[in-house]
């Protein structure tokens, strides 16, 4: 859908620059998402691989994280070879409804209650981020950090459009839920594409 380089805004790699790839096609489909034109992936140009690699060559970064839509519903076993092999460090953002492909660095699943994560993804998840929309969530968010490992870290993150709202909310729980962090969407805040 589109390839961008930025600071990444959310999650355990807040701050960082990173290359962004985000690719088209999603099948998960959330009525909070904001990128909805990414989900008909016939509606963007195919890049090549080698494309790409030229456009991430340009940025300063060694971080390329792979986005969406939800990329896991592509094969990125030649993205990703093809980036490795170039030196660049991986990091996929993803709800874990499709297996995953390729070599990762670092895994961000976020579940989504609109289709359900695949059980094998949680187990390759360094981070479990979880949008909090309504105060259900926050059982729901529960039963998946039951499932990941004890390594991952696990991140609530307030739906942008009730922010206000979700953060007092958000801030309670991680205080009498310690093993629970927050994640912001800083890029929105301040304003970085």
């Amino acid at each position: 859908m589109e390839d961008f380089y930025t600071i990444q805004g959310e999650g355990m790699n807040t701050g960082r620059a990173a290359y962004f790839i985000r690719l088209g096609g999603c099948d998960v489909e959330c009525v909070w998402c904001d990128v909805k034109d990414s989900w008909d992936a016939n509606k963007h140009p195919l890049l090549t691989v080698a494309d790409l690699l030229q456009k991430v060559k340009v940025s300063q970064t060694k971080l390329v994280v792979i986005t969406g839509g939800e990329p896991a519903m592509h094969d990125l076993t030649a993205l990703t070879s093809v980036l490795k092999d170039n030196g660049y460090e991986l990091a996929i953002e993803t709800s874990g409804a499709h297996n995953l492909t390729g070599t990762w660095d670092w895994v961000c699943l976020s579940p989504k209650k609109f289709k359900a994560p695949l059980a094998e993804n949680l187990q390759h998840a360094n981070e479990l981020k979880v949008v909090i929309y309504h105060p259900s969530d926050f059982e729901w968010a529960e039963k998946y950090k039951s499932m990941v490992t004890q390594n991952c870290i696990c991140l609530l993150q307030p739906e942008y459009s009730k922010h206000t709202k979700s953060v007092e909310l958000i801030v309670d729980y991680v205080k009498t839920n310690p093993s629970w962090r927050i994640s912001l969407q800083t890029h929105k805040i301040i304003n970085v594409p």
